[in-house]
């Protein structure tokens, strides 16, 4: 949110009042397919604390994360992009889904195609701020 106000980037439903369970609302009761989509953060948010942000590197964790969301693995899904390493996170729930070996196989076999020479999975799934408490 801090970016957001130094940049004067405008937010219309904010400024209207809502809140996020007022806009899930509104989306379902307008029968929008994305009223229960899980929260998608600013995929710069995969970069590490003084790691310089690139199109390069947010294009592969882009990438990434659509491989893995198109293969249904997990609606919840996170790549951190740690230089040459990817991490994988996603739904704890979902991590049977990934660590099946063939879907494993596809997943590392892409992502090293993307540039990343060592794909790793976070055994402890998806966490919101993980980048954050590994920054303290």
């Amino acid at each position: 949110m801090k970016a957001v106000l130094e940049l004067g980037v405008r937010s219309p439903l904010l400024e209207a009042g809502l809140c996020k369970a007022d806009i899930r609302v509104l989306s379902r009761d307008l029968w929008l397919n994305t009223w229960d989509k899980p929260p998608y953060a600013c995929l710069a948010t995969r970069i590490p604390y003084g790691s310089p942000i690139t199109a390069a590197k947010l294009g592969q964790v882009d990438a990434a994360e659509d491989l893995i969301r198109s293969m249904s693995i997990s609606r919840q899904v996170r790549v951190r992009h740690y230089g040459d390493t990817a991490r994988i996170e996603v739904a704890e729930e979902d991590l049977s889904n990934l660590l099946e070996s063939e879907t494993r196989r596809h997943v590392v076999t892409f992502l090293k195609n993307l540039g990343f020479k060592f794909v790793t999975i976070d055994l402890e799934g998806y966490r919101m701020g993980s980048l954050n408490s590994a920054h303290n």
